[in-house]
């Protein structure tokens, strides 16, 4: 932790996104509302446009690099996405990060992973953060 402040690494589909806006907005909202109080890293900072090889590799090793500096990660577990779910896996699992996921899916329909590597999983943006202003003031 950089002088006592945490870092959240702002977790969701990218690719996967329904659309450009939709990966956008949800970050947008978190970060105005846990701006100050939190270091936020959010992949949508970098401007990777091509879908080359190489920046593949530059997207990937950027974005564990950012879960590897991060103190907790806010997960937007609104569909089943390859890079969320290997981002949660790497945090939770690999590094024992705390993992706080919002979602529209009840418990059922929750994969079994995502359940067992997010340490808590809310029904939406507002409770997450919620959460973490009561559990990480």
């Amino acid at each position: 932790m950089a002088d006592g402040v945490r870092k959240i690494y702002l977790c969701g589909p990218i690719m996967d996104a329904e659309s450009e806006r939709s990966a956008k907005d949800w970050r947008t909202r978190a970060k105005e509302r846990l701006a100050g109080r939190f270091i936020l890293l959010d992949p949508l900072r970098r401007n990777f446009r091509d879908r080359e090889i190489d920046s593949a590799n530059e997207i990937v090793e950027f974005d564990l690099q950012d879960v590897r500096d991060a103190d907790l990660l806010l997960v937007n577990y609104c569909k089943p996405s390859i890079g969320t779910a290997m981002e949660v896996f790497y945090a939770g699992h690999d590094l024992g990060k705390f993992v706080i996921a919002f979602s529209p899916f009840s418990f059922a329909e929750c994969s079994p992973w995502m359940v067992r590597f997010c340490t808590k999983i809310l029904p939406d943006l507002e409770s997450a953060i919620g959460y973490i202003d009561r559990h990480f003031p």
